[in-house]
């Protein structure tokens, strides 16, 4: 298997070398040449698998330079009850991502019982299996360099702290994620973990991420790497759990399902459009934005227009509070037939700060073949589904699964069974909790008091030069 740039002038590449860089070299994503296709019968012997064992079969169709046998041991390795524990009481941690039936139809899926109560750790634990068995068999080192905008960096530090020849370098907008996010990045004193808060927004993060891939001496000298979703390891790993989903929320393989999605950066949600194109009988993917509804208007109009510092809004769900998704240029990709001159020409227009409008193209029209329906929702709306679902199903719900099933029951289908995907647990947002339920959520035994530990983090503007000065300092230039 061989990928290639969305923008097309950069090299064919294998899995394990995309790995350890993030970014192609032309600023494009890497994709896989085509995509696998699952068969009907695989299907049916799939459903049986267990977690790690359906890991390993994706991705043994995704990645051909790594031996089957490693395969399964970082599978397994990474997909066990003992590092995805923080399962709701009464639920089969062995299960990693449970099922909860709402009522006939309606369920969620759980991604959020890892380390940091997120679903950034289904993938972010495997990458860091990955990046380690990779940089030993190369006997190499690599510094990683991110941006959150609450979950993806505390995902990251938790699946990096220790490895060994792995520095994270981790960038988030400056107060404004909440309190319990802010702790769990900053309270972690590993040698190897550096925390950076800028002065900004997600977005003025993330771009300082892609200018400093962009600079390709700097990203070769200091042997720069990415575990944000701009990896594609990390999308690689999510479309396991839509298959996932699929067979815990079905009897047989000849069903369709729609999973709603939460999205900000477009990476979960471009993960079951692959799932999808691999054959995975989904019918809709909804995906729902908050305030900051940048997506939704694409969906709906055609029109994307990223908005600035100034037009993002702060929310109660503030992993989503982006208006630059970055893997929305996969999407894109696909959309235009994989033209990587279309994509060049769009995505032109979007690094210079502006838009794109696909109305008077042939491309609106292929939206439907994919799938999408959209929607938004908001801080009123958060609190309603919060309350109604702890009223009605005496289950407790996080903000941004409450955008998700906002939107979920605007495009439920009769017949269809709707799987809401669970972004995070409640307890990464207790102020919201508290005011839409009057009392606090459950938090696992070993992150209470998080928020008093001592913090270790570095506060910076929002400066290229500044963030490249502060790796350079820590990492000298032939480690």
């Amino acid at each position: 298997m061989r990928y290639l740039s969305t923008r097309g002038q950069a090299p064919a590449q294998a899995f394990c070398d995309i790995l350890l860089g993030g970014l192609a070299p032309d600023g494009g994503l890497y994709l896989p040449e085509t995509y696998p296709q699952v068969p009907r019968a695989e299907l049916d012997q799939w459903r049986r698998l267990s977690y790690a064992e359906l890991a390993c079969a994706i991705l043994a169709r995704l990645v051909d330079d790594i031996p089957a046998a490693d395969l399964k041991a970082l599978a397994d390795k990474t997909y066990t009850a003992s590092i995805f524990s923080h399962c709701r009481p009464g639920r089969d941690a062995t299960d990693i991502t449970p099922l909860t039936t709402l009522e006939p139809g309606l369920h969620l899926l759980e991604l959020s019982n890892g380390p940091t109560l997120a679903f950034k750790d289904m993938a972010m634990q495997l990458l860091g299996n990955l990046f380690e068995y990779v940089l030993a068999k190369r006997g190499q080192e690599i510094n990683i360099l991110g941006a959150t905008s609450g979950d993806t960096g505390s995902a990251a530090e938790y699946a990096m702290r220790g490895k060994r020849g792995v520095r994270v370098f981790m960038l988030s907008p400056h107060g404004r994620m909440s309190a319990f996010q802010r702790a769990q990045m900053y309270s972690l004193q590993d040698a190897n973990i550096f925390n950076i808060a800028v002065r900004g927004m997600f977005d003025d993060c993330q771009d300082i991420v892609k200018a400093v891939s962009n600079d390709a001496a700097f990203k070769a000298r200091y042997k720069i790497g990415a575990v944000n979703s701009i990896n594609w390891a990390r999308v690689a790993a999510q479309i396991v759990y839509y298959f996932k989903g699929y067979f815990a929320a079905t009897q047989g393989s000849d069903e369709q399902v729609s999973f709603a999605v939460p999205s900000g950066n477009f990476g979960n949600i471009c993960a079951g459009h692959i799932a999808r194109m691999m054959g995975l009988p989904i019918r809709r993917l909804i995906l729902a934005t908050n305030e900051n509804d940048v997506l939704d208007e694409f969906f709906r109009t055609g029109v994307y227009r990223p908005r600035t510092a100034q037009e993002t809004r702060v929310t109660s769900s503030p992993s989503m509070d982006i208006s630059k998704a970055s893997n929305f240029e996969r999407f894109v990709f696909d959309l235009v037939g994989r033209d990587a001159a279309v994509v060049r020409d769009l995505w032109a227009k979007v690094d210079a700060g502006g838009s794109f409008d696909l109305r008077a193209t042939p491309y609106l029209a292929r939206l439907e073949q994919f799938g999408f329906v959209s929607g938004s929702s908001s801080h009123a709306d958060r609190l309603a589904l919060i309350r109604t679902v702890w009223h009605k199903y005496g289950t407790m719900i996080d903000t941004h699964t409450a955008d998700g099933l906002k939107v979920a029951l605007e495009h439920r289908e009769a017949g269809v069974p709707t799987i809401v995907l669970e972004t995070a647990q409640p307890a990464k947002f207790a102020e919201t909790i508290r005011e839409a339920l009057g009392r606090e959520p459950r938090r696992p035994a070993d992150l209470e008091g998080i928020e008093v530990l001592p913090q270790r983090v570095q506060v910076m503007d929002a400066d290229v030069a500044a963030v490249k000065a502060f790796i350079a300092a820590r990492c000298g230039g032939d480690n």
